[in-house]
């Protein structure tokens, strides 16, 4: 079979594996879901899901975020790790959101690409968590890993592990495979000790570097 035959699937088969893929991340709002997102960066989402409750209760709008004290939010989301990086990029895309958008979050790659901490990445969380809309593929660690051992992408860098996705899979199924994969990688294909026995996609890949 050709690439985008077995690309096609591989998601059918995740799809069977995990059919109720999501984001693994806490959220009630569409800010809620964006803090979450910059907090997780390079940090897990079990950790960010301890930070948030406090955080989301105690910040609630845009504008809360903008005229925080940035030393309380810096000691709320400290065990997240880059704390100060990551409370000066809430803090500005919070300003933003209120001087550009009127204290929401926009629903376009383009819009979501302004705010300070969000990149393609993000946006696509965003875009299809909370708005159903497909602009791209979620390239992390997971999907990175995945999509080389999986023999989809030969590109290092996350925007062209993401062009490769694209061209190989039809855009109804961006959204459900930026989960899914993520999904497998948190629960089989791991980094250092892969369960290629225990794969349901296992003769659909050729195990690369594995």
């Amino acid at each position: 079979m050709d690439l985008k035959e077995r690309a096609g699937r591989i998601a059918a088969g995740l799809r069977k594996l995990y059919p109720d893929a999501k984001v693994e991340l806490d959220y009630k709002t569409p800010l809620d879901l964006l803090v979450a997102v910059i907090l997780s960066a390079q940090c897990t989402d079990k950790r960010v899901n301890m930070v948030t409750p406090a955080l989301f209760q105690r910040f609630k709008t845009a504008k809360d975020y903008a005229s925080a004290r940035p030393s309380e939010l810096e000691a709320m989301i400290r065990s997240t790790g880059f704390f100060r990086a990551k409370a000066s990029s809430i803090q500005a895309a919070a300003a933003t959101l209120v001087s550009d958008f009127g204290g929401k979050v926009p629903d376009t790659m383009e819009d979501l690409l302004t705010l300070k901490g969000v990149g393609r990445k993000t946006a696509n969380v965003i875009l299809g968590a909370v708005f159903d809309k497909a602009e791209g593929v979620v390239v992390d660690t997971h999907m990175k890993r995945l999509a080389y051992r999986m023999g989809l992408s030969d590109s290092r860098d996350p925007e062209g592990v993401e062009r490769d996705l694209m061209a190989l899979l039809p855009r109804q199924d961006w959204i459900f495979f930026s989960q899914g994969m993520v999904w497998h990688g948190r629960r089989v294909c791991t980094a250092r000790a892969p369960d290629c026995p225990g794969c349901g996609v296992n003769k659909l890949c050729p195990k690369r570097g594995v």
